[in-house]
């Protein structure tokens, strides 16, 4: 149940969220796009099942949160912050640049 690239972790509430507003303004823009394809338009267009996943797993998130006291909720904001905050990070092998490209082809070693 629910979306294959979010997890209900809470700290992934702004980006369903942002996801299911994508969601919806893509279903807008192509409604009103009246030059297209019916076909394209169909298979350009989020489906009804996926705003729905999207929209129960934003749902489930935001009630999980509702359950918790204020104190409970304030850290876990706190914590949410952090998290979000270290995603941004990238942390990972140096890049490596491309060799220039030799001017010299005649050039030996």
């Amino acid at each position: 149940m629910g979306c294959g690239h979010f997890g209900t972790d809470v700290s992934y509430l702004p980006d369903l969220e942002a996801y299911l507003a994508d969601l919806l303004r893509n279903r807008e823009r192509l409604a009103a796009f009246a030059n297209a394809d019916p076909w394209a338009k169909a298979e350009a267009t989020p489906s009804d099942d996926e705003v729905a996943r999207v929209r129960r797993l934003v749902q489930r998130v935001r009630q999980d949160l509702d359950e918790l006291t204020d104190e409970d909720r304030a850290q876990i904001r706190e914590a949410v912050a952090l998290v979000r905050r270290s995603r941004g990070v990238l942390l990972g092998m140096p890049r490596v640049r491309q060799p220039l490209p030799d001017l010299r082809p005649e050039r030996t070693g």
